[in-house]
Formats: C-alpha cells, sequence, structure tokens
C-alpha cells in the first residue's frame, strides 16, 4: 500500500508483488496481458494430484485520487488502496501461503492472480480479459473486492456514455443569435427527455435481487456565461442492462435514438461509449457456490444471504468470457473511492480462512 498505484500505473507494486511471492517460494509467472508496462502477477500452487483449479483474482490499481500513505491504528488498517482491493489482495495471498504451509490441497490447484487496469474510466479491464483469454483462468473464481454480504448471484451490465452535441458557427452573444441556427442545449434538453422516456421502458421488468435496466444522466454542461448562445454541450451518464441481453444491442439502441434527435434538431451529434462489463449470473447449485456457502455457514454460523451485485467488477468478466462461476467476497471495510479508505485486520484474516478452506473443499473434485 505504501507504493501508490493510479489505474494505468500499477507497475511498481506489481514488481514488489511479484518480489514478495518470489521469496515466499512461489514460481511467479509475469503475463503482460497487452499492458506492457504493468505486467500482472501469477502464481500457480499445485498438490500435484487432478482436481479443480480455483482462481482467487484482485486489482492493484486504485482510483485516481491523492495518494494517502498507510497506517495502523484500531485494528484497521487505513490509506489508499486499503479497502479497494491491497487488503482484499492480501488476503488471498495469505490463503495461498496457509494452505500451502498446511498441506491442506488434498487435490487440484490454485491459482492466483493480480493484475492492473481495473478502476474505470481510467482503466477498461483489457489486461484482465487478456489474461482470460490466455489461458489464466480457473474452474471458479474468488474475488476479494469490498463487498462481504449478500453472495451477489445475479449482476447488471454497465457502460458510462458521452454524448457531445455541436451545432455550425461561434459561440455568440445571446441577442446576435442567428435565426437560422438549432440551439444546442435546446437539442441537449430533448435527449435528457427522451432518456428519461426510455429509462421508464427500462424500468419493467424488474429482477428482484438486482433491479431493472436503467440509463442515467449525471452531467449536463453547455456554455460559458449565462448570456451566451453556445455552438456545443454534452452529456454524460451510464446504461445498465439485466443478464440475457446483447450488450451490443444495447449500445447499437442508444445510437440510433441519437441519430433520429441529431436529424429532428439538425444538429450533430456524437458518442463516446464505454463498455464496462457485462451483466453475469451464478447459477446457486453449482459445486462452487455450495462449497463456499458450506465454509461459510462452518466459520461464521449461517450462509451468506442471497442477493444482487449493485456495481460491476472482475466477475462479470470470467462469466462473460470463460463461463466461469466468480463470488466477490472481502473484508469488512469502507472508503472505496474516497481519500479516507479503510479495512478490518481480523475480517482479512476472516477471509483468508474463507478463501483457503473453500479451496480446501472445491478443489480435490474432478474438474
Amino acid at each position: 500500500m505504501a507504493i501508490p498505484s493510479p489505474t494505468g500505473q500499477a507497475g511498481a507494486v506489481s514488481d514488489l508483488l511479484a518480489g514478495i511471492l518470489r521469496e515466499d517460494g512461489f514460481v511467479v509467472e509475469r503475463p503482460e496481458g497487452g499492458h506492457p508496462v504493468a505486467p500482472a502477477v501469477a502464481v500457480r500452487f499445485s498438490s500435484g494430484r487432478p482436481g479443480r483449479t480455483l482462481q482467487f483474482d484482485g486489482h492493484l490499481d486504485t482510483v485516481h485520487l491523492p495518494f494517502v500513505a498507510p497506517t495502523v491504528e484500531d485494528g484497521l488498517i487505513r490509506g489508499s488502496g486499503a479497502s479497494d482491493m491491497k487488503g482484499g489482495v492480501a488476503a488471498a495471498i495469505e490463503a495461498v501461503r496457509a494452505i500451502r504451509d498446511a498441506g491442506a490441497l488434498s487435490a487440484g490447484s490454485i491459482l492466483l492472480t493480480a493484475h492492473d487496469l481495473h478502476e474505470a474510466p481510467w482503466g477498461d479491464g483489457r489486461q484482465l480479459d487478456q489474461l482470460i483469454r490466455d489461458g489464466y483462468v480457473g474452474d471458479a473464481v474468488l474475488i476479494p473486492e469490498p463487498m462481504h454480504e449478500p453472495l451477489a448471484v445475479i449482476g447488471r451490465g454497465s457502460a458510462t456514455w458521452k454524448v457531445s452535441i455541436r451545432r455550425d458557427g461561434p459561440p455568440v452573444h445571446e441577442v446576435r443569435r442567428p435565426v437560422d441556427q438549432p440551439s444546442v442545449i435546446a437539442a441537449g434538453a430533448a435527449l435528457v427527455a427522451q432518456l428519461k422516456t426510455l429509462n421508464d421502458r427500462l424500468s419493467q421488468p424488474a429482477d428482484p435481487l438486482c433491479g431493472s435496466a436503467s440509463v442515467f444522466i449525471g452531467q449536463f454542461h453547455a456554455g460559458e456565461i449565462y448570456n451566451q448562445f453556445p455552438q456545443d454541450c454534452w452529456l454524460q451518464g451510464t446504461r445498465r442492462w439485466l443478464p440475457g441481453t446483447d450488450c451490443r444491442a444495447v449500445e447499437s439502441e442508444f445510437r440510433a435514438l441519437l441519430a433520429e434527435l441529431a436529424r429532428q434538431t439538425q444538429t450533430e451529434i456524437d458518442c463516446d461509449w464505454f463498455l464496462i462489463r457485462d451483466a453475469f449470473r451464478l447459477d446457486q447449485a453449482d459445486p462452487f457456490v455450495t462449497a463456499f456457502q458450506s465454509v461459510y455457514r462452518e466459520r461464521t454460523g449461517a450462509p451468506l444471504t442471497i442477493g444482487g451485485k449493485m456495481f460491476v467488477d472482475d466477475g462479470n468478466s470470467f462469466w462473460t468470457l470463460a463461463q466461469v462461476p466468480a463470488i466477490t467476497h472481502g473484508a469488512r471495510s469502507g472508503g472505496a473511492h474516497t481519500i479516507d479508505e479503510w479495512v478490518s485486520i481480523d475480517d482479512l484474516v476472516r477471509v483468508a480462512e474463507v478463501y483457503a478452506l473453500t479451496a480446501a473443499a472445491y478443489c480435490p473434485n474432478p474438474a
């Protein structure tokens, strides 16, 4: 955590992690995944006997906020990446160490991966996507993101969009506005109205666990002063969809709406569309899920409640690209995407135990 690693610049912390793992006696691989400035870190620990491979996967990059050096106080680790998610990566590493040192893996293997380019909008997940395509993927995945409940079995896909609306001619004082020039603000307002209509339509049907598909506007900007007739404006927001929806069709529908609005308003409209992750669904009857729930119940006295995932993470990528089940489960923490991140040390220990015990229960069975 003492090494700053904003998204796209996780090379130094990746190198340090690789060194720590080598000192621990692991054979470390450094696949680039299309991002040579910060090669990923991969470790394989095998029992030497056939079985399933359980993957522990985490990201080493942090959001682009002012760096906060790590401190330890009152049972908490504080600082950049404590919650999201260097604390979780540390717990996953400790799980691999523990199961190796205890000789607790009777069959199968563990794959540990850590990478960059996770946090949007600075990263687009392409390093992990390439790692998956290159075979750095297990039969199931545990992801120690900062969510310790519920057990998310469904999650929406997500994309961000930025729409720019332009007209011919320069910005001018309102009293010198050409009568034949369209208003980009009026066009933007029309887009707001159309997206509200679209959002109303998307609200049904809703999934009881993760909600409904949606389109959201978070920003609308135009002009430099109150009495200027602006030349352009831009709006930015998100689009989310349920599992079973073709993400390409979602983008095509959005672009078709914009093309028709440009025709109606006689403006030029461009759109930057950024796919974050596709939607996912987790089979609750999968042996991985039952093994995890059994371990969690033994460790805590009750199984995790079933729910939906409100955000998107790398589990969506494993499901989309490899049809591999992934469970997001991390330590009790807070302050993710702020300058006040923290994570509970005791709960990091719990997560390490749950991960190690899940591997011991899941991996020995035939793949």
